[in-house]
Order: C-alpha cells, then structure tokens, then sequence
C-alpha cells in the first residue's frame, strides 16, 4: 500500500492541478465499503463509518488497487 498523500499529489501533479481535498474525498469513498458495492480501493487506516465520523487524514491512511 501507498500512502493517500502520495497518491493524491501524484494525482494532482499529472491529471487535477485544482487541490488535493477533491481527489481524497473520491478515494475514501471508493474504499468505504458501505458506500459503493464493490470497493473500488484497498484502504487501510480509518476511512471514516456509516455512523458519519469523518475518515483520518490522508497522512495517515493508505491504499491500493
């Protein structure tokens, strides 16, 4: 797994120069597992609940395909 900064500054560097906040949100929630029927992303760290509590920051967290 890579860590979700990496990821998202890669990202922004090569396809969405307009903030990294936008490319996070839509990585939390292609890995919650609750908000899409298939997991589209192997997250590992806190990536938030159905309960509403917010996913860690992306320093914090990892993912993979």
């Amino acid at each position: 797994p890579r860590k979700c900064a990496k990821i998202a500054g890669d990202t922004m560097g090569n396809y969405h120069p307009h903030g990294d906040m936008a490319i996070y949100d839509a990585l939390v929630r292609m890995a919650q597992d609750f908000t899409l029927r298939e997991p589209l992303v192997d997250g590992q760290g806190n990536f938030g609940n159905v309960d509403g509590d917010n996913p860690a920051a992306m320093r914090y967290t990892e993912a993979r395909l």
